[in-house]
């Protein structure tokens, strides 16, 4: 076994058949769930302090994961800042016994390391030795400006009754078994449930079975408590050839008050596959309200800042000129 780089750490297992979803295939929000503990393992060596997860952004989902594959997270600081560490994770498996694993997901995920009293701590700085390194870091770096524009973006945005997509709501008690070593609920959870959340809207929509393909802007507004009362709220905002984007709101709160607060906030983008895994077209959505319009070009606005980021790309149907 190779020497890990103190920065980086691998969690390896089997995909249980527990872990498969609605798809036949693990379910994005399970891939997630992995994600999140890697990265929480390799902040925590790191920083040698309790940490939360504040954002995970740019999540691209290639190939599924399967039961019965050898499954291997990498998670690997790049860049650290203040308090924060910016930390690459990848999700490769394959034939347990024996070939390549082939990487199925990736994406970046930046915590926090605090305190006793929840406040931010000092983390210890990580310099690049290496070209690679030196690439990884200056491609989170580059990131930092889009991460800002989408933030805000997405942050000056209202959702109301007025929209006429459609729209889905789960409600539900966070459970003791959602807990992770905080006390708190586990941020793969919580994406787990956004997760699932946008695949009921979007399937709802068209009328098929979706898995994920993108999920961008997840940003962790506050903890979210065991036995707090949840809404994941799962709202249809543009259609592209393939893709539904659904933007996903997670509030909670006290199930003695009537108040439930932001808790998460992101934008997943959901595609229907046929029987043999590729993708189809959906039927278009038509924006009927003035808010209905308003949220289609914040979605277009989104695909065109996260665009401008460091190996990415307009979406062909953005690349074509108007009919």
């Amino acid at each position: 076994m190779s020497e890990t780089p103190a920065n980086a750490v691998t969690l390896r297992f089997l995909a249980a058949p527990t872990d498969v979803g609605r798809s036949g295939s693990v379910d994005a929000g399970t891939v997630l769930e992995w994600v999140d503990k890697a990265a929480y393992a390799a902040a925590v060596g790191w920083s040698k302090s309790y940490c939360v997860t504040a954002y995970v952004g740019n999540i691209h989902f290639a190939d599924p994961v399967n039961s019965g594959d050898m499954v291997e997270v990498t998670a690997t600081i790049v860049y650290t800042g203040r308090s924060s560490m910016h930390i690459r994770t990848v999700v490769s498996s394959g034939d347990p016994r024996g070939g390549p694993a082939t990487m199925r997901s990736q994406c970046l995920v930046i915590f926090v390391a605090v305190g006793a009293d929840g406040r931010p701590v000092p983390v210890p700085q990580f310099e690049p030795a290496s070209p690679e390194e030196v690439g990884q870091r200056d491609a989170a770096l580059a990131r930092i400006k889009v991460r800002e524009d989408i933030v805000q973006a997405m942050s000056s945005q209202e959702y109301t009754d007025a929209g006429t997509a459609e729209r889905v709501t789960l409600r539900f008690l966070a459970a003791p078994t959602d807990v992770n070593w905080g006390g708190k609920v586990h941020g793969g959870i919580v994406m787990k449930w956004i997760d699932e959340a946008a695949y009921v809207c979007a399937s709802r929509y068209c009328g098929m079975d979706t898995v994920a393909v993108f999920s961008g802007g997840v940003r962790f507004y506050r903890p979210l408590l065991i036995g707090d009362l949840v809404e994941v709220e799962a709202r249809l905002v543009y259609t592209g050839t393939k893709g539904m984007h659904i933007a996903v709101h997670v509030r909670s709160g006290d199930p003695k008050g009537h108040e439930l607060n932001l808790t998460t906030y992101c934008l997943t983008v959901m595609v229907a596959r046929d029987e043999s895994g590729t993708s189809v077209p959906v039927p278009r959505w038509v924006p009927g309200s003035d808010e209905d319009k308003r949220l289609h070009d914040h979605a277009r606005e989104l695909l065109e800042i996260r665009g401008r980021a460091p190996g990415n790309r307009l979406p062909n149907h953005l690349l074509q000129p108007p009919a």
